[in-house]
């Protein structure tokens, strides 16, 4: 019987984990290694050791009425969009809301998790902490790992011959915190993700030049979509879902390709990308083609070879006098604490979780990795749900069993956000019911089915029900015009 659980990591998904685990009458005990709550969007000033950083100007690319917990919604005067600070002080007022910060003990590291040796008939394991250099071993009955994946920089320096050469100075988009110091000087970004862009567009106020450069190009797109609504009110939404998994592959395709060229052709400013109907995670940024157009940032492809002040690049263009070389090059998955990294890991350094959740191997279903999952969808949603499937399965063992697909057959990362909300959803029971609905109560149905998929309608029946869900369906739109 799951009793005590232990939370690793005290960020946007380490929140929701230890509320679920109120919610189903366990003992939750938060490990965070800084001072406060927040995880990647508590911003300091430095980089710190062992935990996510951003830079100044970081604004979420969700909007608020998808992004929030969905039993608490943002405040109506709130913009669609938040600054890291905005967003900041609502993780903090949900935290003193559901009562949570007794449940976390700050400044403790969490240095080694493994299983107990009883592990097989009792699911246990020992937890070891640090906290004002004393160590401590601790006993649970199950896991969760909310320590999230902005943490270790990949910086694959192997890949780009001579850097060593290089007289200027390089370093991983992890460091970078404000434009000012690059003033007058040339600067080459590589990474064509989120972070690339927003720090070659911001770059590009200041710095003399901007290059980007991009391995394998990506879809563009803006927060600003028809008629001035924010894009994922839009986009996401159950009938998109339904039609894009009915229509031939090549028709839907071809649709997904045109919606993403609607504002601009990518081919046009060299950001196609190689794979043009991959759904990986577009690139959000209102500014980075018009500011391509005003020149001031310029597209590259991949790098060949740095010399002394120059950069080769793959379609032999030389760029002289180059001053900074910023490595937006993301992260990788590490679990440091882990005694037996191949719970998680697989042979290739891959991370494959059932569901996108637990680790297939395991003897006992009882740790589960939150918050890993890529989709188009919102982080904080997703994470809050993955809690209540994982608490369910530490309760319930034999819930796995009633799953659609045997347990061990993992799935990798990547995934459709309302497919992979409503599979989670169904199993335990809250998936919204629309036929049921239009019976019932057929405004509500045609806003949930039609309207954007807000975290509301997980909420809306079954376990953990918010009697709020309805009327927060119902008046989104207002909260999003105001």
């Amino acid at each position: 019987m799951v009793r005590r659980v232990a939370v690793l990591g005290a960020g946007v998904s380490g929140l929701a984990a230890t509320k679920s685990c109120l919610e189903e009458g366990l003992e939750p005990t938060c490990f965070e290694r800084s001072e406060g709550i927040g995880g990647l969007w508590r911003y300091t000033d430095k980089a710190e050791e062992g935990r996510a950083s951003i830079y100044r100007t970081v604004f979420t690319n969700s909007c608020k009425e998808m992004m929030c917990y969905p039993d608490f919604p943002f405040p109506d005067d709130h913009p669609n969009y938040m600054h890291n600070t905005r967003l900041q002080q609502y993780i903090c007022k949900y935290a003193e809301h559901f009562d949570l910060l007794r449940h976390i003990q700050f400044k403790t590291l969490v240095t080694k998790v493994k299983k107990r040796p009883d592990f097989s008939v009792t699911g246990q394991w020992e937890v070891v902490t640090q906290r004002d250099g004393k160590e401590e071993t601790m006993v649970f009955d199950a896991v969760m790992i909310c320590s999230g994946h902005h943490v270790y920089p990949s910086l694959p320096l192997a890949d780009f011959p001579e850097i060593q050469k290089f007289k200027g100075s390089y370093f991983h988009s992890r460091e970078y915190k404000e434009p000012e110091k690059f003033r007058g000087k040339k600067v080459l970004v590589i990474g064509l993700g989120n972070s690339g862009c927003d720090i070659a567009v911001e770059l590009s106020n200041v710095a003399s030049q901007v290059y980007l450069s991009s391995r394998s190009g990506s879809w563009v797109m803006s927060r600003v979509w028809d008629n001035g609504y924010p894009w994922d009110m839009l986009v996401i939404t159950r009938f998109r879902t339904w039609l894009g998994n009915i229509l031939p592959r090549a028709l839907s395709d071809w649709l997904y390709v045109r919606g993403m060229n609607r504002f601009f052709k990518h081919e046009n400013f060299g950001l196609m990308p190689l794979d043009r109907t991959s759904r990986k995670e577009p690139v959000f940024n209102d500014d980075l083609p018009s500011r391509i157009a005003c020149g001031v940032v310029v597209i590259k492809p991949n790098v060949k070879e740095f010399r002394e002040t120059s950069v080769l690049f793959q379609d032999g263009t030389v760029q002289d006098g180059v001053d900074v070389v910023i490595f937006a090059t993301g992260y990788s998955y590490s679990y440091p604490f882990m005694e037996d990294d191949s719970i998680i890991k697989s042979r290739d350094n891959q991370v494959t979780l059932y569901k996108g959740i637990l680790p297939p191997q395991l003897e006992k279903p009882t740790m589960a990795v939150i918050g890993l999952v890529q989709s188009l969808g919102p982080i904080i949603p997703t994470a809050d749900l993955q809690c209540r499937w994982a608490i369910k399965v530490f309760q319930a063992p034999l819930f796995l069993s009633s799953l659609p697909r045997r347990y061990g057959n993992s799935t990798t990362l990547q995934t459709d956000y309302i497919t992979y909300m409503d599979e989670l959803a169904s199993a335990i029971g809250v998936k919204p019911n629309v036929l049921k609905l239009l019976l019932t109560d057929p405004r509500l149905a045609l806003e949930v089915l039609f309207g954007p998929c807000t975290p509301y309608q997980y909420r809306l029946r079954g376990p953990g029900k918010w009697s709020g869900a309805r009327k927060a369906i119902l008046t989104q739109w207002d909260r999003t015009l105001q």
